[in-house]
Formats: structure tokens, C-alpha cells, sequence
């Protein structure tokens, strides 16, 4: 009776095959990590924008910093930095990330 089974060779094979296919994914999947991360810090500025448009709305003045905004709780802690690590200040009424 023959043993049924596969060769070293087709195993090297698929192996192969399947590192060329891992290869070939990881780079998009951490472009695409990086597009999402981009897109919610935008998505957290247009937050902080509003809140200080409702700061200047309420106080007839703009805020001077993003702690104003967190100290009245229009914004949580959280708000005032992007996922990526990036800081939320406020420049010239406006809120851009640093």
C-alpha cells in the first residue's frame, strides 16, 4: 500500500506562494491604516471647529486654546489629540492639528 500524502516539494510551493501573497498585502493594508488615521484626525478637526464656533457664539470671543474649549465641555480630553498622535491647537480662531 502507497502512503498518500504530500512532497516536501509542493509544500516549498504553496509556502511560497502564500509569503508572496502576504508580501504583497501588507503595504496596502498600512497605507489604507494611514489613510484611516489621516481622515479622523480631519473628522476631529471639524469637531474642534465647531465647538469653537459655539465657544465664539456663546462668549462673543474666540477661544484661546483647546483647554478653554475642554474646561466649558464642549470637548472631551480625548478630542484635543488626533489617534495619530497629532495635537489639536487652535491658530487664528481655527483648529489644525500639530
Amino acid at each position: 500500500m502507497k502512503a498518500r500524502g504530500f512532497t516536501l516539494l509542493e509544500m516549498i510551493i504553496v509556502i511560497m506562494v502564500l509569503s508572496v501573497l502576504f508580501l504583497l498585502t501588507v503595504p496596502n493594508i498600512q497605507k489604507v491604516i494611514g489613510i484611516i488615521e489621516n481622515k479622523g484626525c480631519d473628522a476631529l478637526i471639524k469637531v474642534v471647529d465647531s465647538a469653537i464656533l459655539e465657544y465664539k457664539l456663546e462668549y462673543g470671543t474666540t477661544p484661546n486654546s483647546i483647554t478653554d474649549l475642554i474646561y466649558e465641555g464642549l470637548l472631551s480630553e480625548e478630542q484635543s489629540q488626533c489617534a495619530n498622535g497629532q495635537r489639536i491647537e487652535i491658530y487664528n480662531g481655527q483648529a489644525s492639528a500639530q
